[in-house]
């Protein structure tokens, strides 16, 4: 079976790194959260738990 010469497998891992920079990339700025309003944050009711131990 013939071997792979050091520049293909030096290639084949810049392939790999580019494909995950781009997979990740893309995953973090196309799911991007939307910033919630401030009349939505102002009517947030406070829960208090007492913990009696």
């Amino acid at each position: 079976m013939p071997q792979m010469a050091p520049i293909n497998w030096l290639i084949l891992f810049f392939i790999f790194s580019i494909t995950l920079m781009l997979f990740n990339m893309k995953t973090y700025y196309c799911n991007m959260n939307s910033i919630p309003q401030l009349s939505q944050s102002l009517s947030f009711k406070k829960n208090y738990m007492n913990w009696k131990w």
